[in-house]
């Protein structure tokens, strides 16, 4: 049996965040010394931390949190593919790709190369993606990015075209050691119920 793969940002005091957002911090709040038997931690971070996926909500203040959210969509088989450093993600780097029947699909750009700092851009997705897949039978979308739209956007259009096609959205994703194929994934939000996104611990297992 292959063993799980983590694919996910390591959490720790300067992790690169989104700017202006807010920082991601641990520090123990209850001691041993003051306790008596234990450490106790507290931690602050945006939900949009990491390795992490988006509920409508975040863009939509209609739309469905993190707790309305089927966590089967974040369990099961993903389809790892390779767009190496594109300029965008279009119609034109994914026509080629085999991806009837994909549910899971997660692309490896590698144009995230030093995650101690954010990126000054990144390779958007173009929101005529959205039907495209969703015509493929894709419902969970995840990126080695921070983000599905330009990181300036104030529209998302990507977001918002792959909400109107019920795919779901998991970013921050590290691929870099990850051959394409086909793997099983394992990326589960937190239960939080007014949560807007969440961070996740994501692991792939080679099927």
């Amino acid at each position: 049996m292959s063993r799980w793969i983590d694919v996910s940002q390591k959490l720790y005091n300067d992790i690169a965040v989104w700017p202006g957002d807010t920082p991601f911090s641990y520090r123990i709040s209850w001691s041993k010394e003051e306790s008596g038997s234990v450490n106790v931690g507290e931690v602050k971070m945006s939900t949009h931390t990491g390795t992490h996926i988006d509920a409508p909500f975040h863009f939509d203040d209609n739309g469905k949190r993190v707790i309305d959210l089927d966590v089967n969509l974040y369990i099961g088989e993903a389809l790892v593919v390779h767009i190496k450093e594109p300029q965008v993600i279009g119609l034109n780097e994914l026509s080629h790709l085999d991806l009837d029947g994909v549910t899971r699909l997660l692309i490896r750009t590698d144009a995230w190369t030093n995650r101690s700092a954010f990126p000054g851009s990144i390779p958007p997705v173009e929101p005529d993606v959205a039907p495209y897949l969703a015509k493929k039978g894709v419902q969970l979308l995840g990126l080695d990015l921070p983000s599905v739209d330009a990181l300036d956007s104030k529209e998302l259009r990507a977001h918002h075209a792959l909400r109107a096609r019920h795919i779901h959205i998991l970013e921050g994703l590290v691929l870099d050691d990850i051959e394409e194929g086909l793997y099983e994934l394992a990326a589960l939000p937190l239960p939080l119920v007014e949560g807007d996104g969440s961070p996740v611990r994501a692991v792939l297992r080679k099927k």
